[in-house]
């Protein structure tokens, strides 16, 4: 499953990659319906793109159902339940033009992140894995670029709708609201955490931290440990 998602992902980059450079797009601001067939391709694969969040949407069904819920955070469920509800809207009345910067950028997070996810499952691997918290900045960097790109097209319009441009701003803020958040409880805590593991053997633990190792990423804890 994870191979075939990275595949797939790669795929989605790599075409809406080829697909705005080769429609001539502008990265400061791109009008709706302006670069003919190049618009047509960037709208079907933006369809797959929302496909994707659909997938991303009902993992997060399976966990509910399957009574995980150690694996699921407000940060998990409002970003995917969030992502496949916007991106239905997006396709239905804005699927081409200036949307196409956030889901490039988007798949190649998600790129690094299931290259993350597959190569721990190697335990050999396990060692080459301490760039995840990198994994979190790197999503922060995306949404603060998403919000730069929007913006841009707000100072400088071009006659894609005003109201989708603040709105794709108002939404990625909540996102660097609650992905800093995580951030912080997450690696901040950490050497913490990696000096009571330190602590001799018969010391008793104080506030209630608990010595397992909980690493998370995207906003979803695992028990998993590495």
């Amino acid at each position: 499953m994870m191979k075939s998602m990275l595949f797939w992902t790669i795929c989605l980059d790599l075409e809406l990659i080829l697909s705005s450079w080769e429609g001539g797009y502008n990265l400061q601001c791109q009008d709706l319906a302006s670069a003919g067939e190049a618009d047509v391709r960037v709208a079907k694969v933006l369809w797959w793109y929302y496909f994707s969040k659909l997938i991303e949407f009902v993992d997060t069904i399976f966990f509910v159902l399957r009574k995980k819920t150690s694996q699921i955070t407000f940060l998990h469920v409002y970003h995917h339940a969030s992502m496949f509800n916007i991106w239905w809207c997006v396709l239905n009345w804005i699927p081409c033009g200036q949307s196409f910067f956030g889901p490039t950028l988007n798949s190649f997070i998600h790129i690094l992140m299931y290259s993350y996810y597959g190569l721990s499952v190697f335990p050999s691997m396990h060692k080459y894995l301490w760039w995840k918290k990198y994994l979190t900045q790197a999503q922060l960097l995306q949404f603060v670029l998403t919000i730069t790109h929007t913006m841009s097209a707000v100072v400088k319009p071009c006659g894609f709708p005003m109201g989708c441009l603040i709105f794709q701003s108002s939404y990625m803020l909540t996102l660097v609201i609650l992905f800093l958040n995580f951030y912080f409880q997450t690696y901040r805590k950490k050497p913490m955490k990696k000096e009571m593991e330190e602590s001799p053997a018969g010391k008793e633990v104080k506030n209630g931290f608990s010595k397992a190792y909980f690493p998370a990423a995207n906003g979803v804890i695992s028990k998993k440990t590495q």
